[in-house]
């Protein structure tokens, strides 16, 4: 259906006349004025989704506040989602961290015990020719 729109400013809000094709009837919204009182109409989309309250006694109560509160528990569940995302992404830069420490401790203690494993090695082979030696010339 096309829609044809005419605007008219008033301080604060703006009334916009839509006038379908198939009937020639007009009905006034009133709109809210952009910020800083611009002059830019509002796509129904956009506009405030609140409507009257439902009757509590009418056949589209439960309906109403079943899709309600489902909409609330998807919004909690994706917020707890988001929640664990950021603790697991923390959790992961503190381990990744802890992966740097260890890796450096662990090269310096194999560096370490390479060295005093060259240095034991390197005291006994001289004991050892030496002991040799002097077992042969006695």
């Amino acid at each position: 259906m096309s829609k044809r729109a005419q605007q008219n400013s008033t301080p604060g809000r703006r009334i916009i006349h839509i006038q379908a094709h198939a009937s020639n009837l007009q009905h006034p919204q009133l709109v809210p004025a952009g910020p800083g009182g611009e002059d830019k109409a509002v796509p129904p989309s956009k506009q405030s989704k609140k409507s009257s309250p439902l009757d509590r006694n009418s056949d589209e109560h439960p309906q109403h506040r079943e899709r309600k509160n489902t909409a609330v528990k998807s919004k909690q569940k994706a917020q707890d989602a988001l929640q664990r995302v950021n603790q697991l992404k923390e959790e992961n830069e503190w381990l990744e961290a802890k992966i740097k420490l260890l890796t450096k401790e662990l090269s310096v203690l194999k560096d370490l015990f390479l060295e005093h494993t060259h240095n034991v090695a390197d005291k006994m082979q001289p004991s050892s020719t030496e002991n040799t030696t002097s077992d042969d010339a006695g």
